[in-house]
């Protein structure tokens, strides 16, 4: 059966894909798809695998290590780094560093517009890609 909405023809199986992108907020409540639980319970990652889990987090913690950087400068590269991968659970846990750590709002702000920056330019240099397939195939 077919049947127009708003100007575009669709089948009855349509209509609840339809619905749904008309009505992104459904009224009942709804989970989060990221269980904030999970973060402070990482480290059970490891039951699947311990020497592996292990591995990593002794990489991991050394890392975060004061080094060359400090555990702050590392906190403000990790909470840009997580919005670029959009971890909510990184985001989180390194929100809370970069509190512990001394950064402020303006300094993680900062961090994450650089993050923004790097990403959006990557998407524009893209685009001569692009430029290159259009001039290619429009000659």
């Amino acid at each position: 059966m077919q049947l127009q909405v708003r100007g575009v023809k669709t089948y009855a199986w349509h209509r609840k894909v339809v619905y749904h992108l008309a009505h992104p907020f459904p009224r009942v409540a709804m989970q989060t798809y990221y269980n904030p639980e999970h973060l402070p319970n990482f480290g059970k990652i490891g039951e699947g695998n311990p020497e592996l889990a292990e591995k990593f987090f002794a990489y991991y913690n050394s890392v975060f290590e004061e080094g060359s950087l400090s555990k702050r400068e590392k906190a403000l590269i990790a909470i840009a780094v997580a919005h670029t991968v959009q971890c909510p659970y990184c985001i989180d846990a390194y929100t809370k560093e970069c509190l512990q750590q001394g950064a402020d709002l303006e300094q993680m702000t900062e961090a994450v517009h650089v993050a923004t920056a790097i990403r959006g330019g990557a998407s524009l240099i893209h685009g001569l890609q692009m430029l290159d397939q259009v001039n290619k195939l429009a000659m």
